[in-house]
């Protein structure tokens, strides 16, 4: 699968998810863009998975009529997310079109 890693995740994510072509938004010199126009730009470029841990898009977008499948982390730092890698790599190989949530727990202040 050719994936798409957003800016608000760690790079780290990227080498963990050996078998895929990974790449992330600021590789791609896409740093910057919004939700819209970004989603646009990665079916352009032929990507087939897009991962982020911007709560706010799946109620920003509509995701009518769009193929790049989506998947949405429940935190965004590396020491929260490497224990579900595995679920992770498994939801990228979902089927097109498709939102999924991958549950990484979330960070509380004590």
């Amino acid at each position: 699968m050719i994936v798409l890693l957003d800016e608000n995740l760690p790079h780290s994510l990227r080498l963990a998810l050996a078998g895929h072509d990974v790449r992330t938004v600021a590789y791609m010199g896409w740093a910057g863009v919004k939700n819209g126009e970004l989603l646009a730009l990665a079916e352009a470029a032929q990507f087939q998975v897009f991962v982020t841990a911007d709560q706010n898009l799946k109620y920003q977008q509509n995701f009518t009529g769009r193929w790049i499948a989506m998947i949405y982390l429940t935190a965004q730092t590396w020491p929260m997310i490497s224990p579900h890698v595995a679920l992770i790599a498994k939801a990228i190989n979902a089927e097109p079109d498709s939102f999924q949530i991958v549950d990484c727990g979330e960070f509380r202040r004590r």
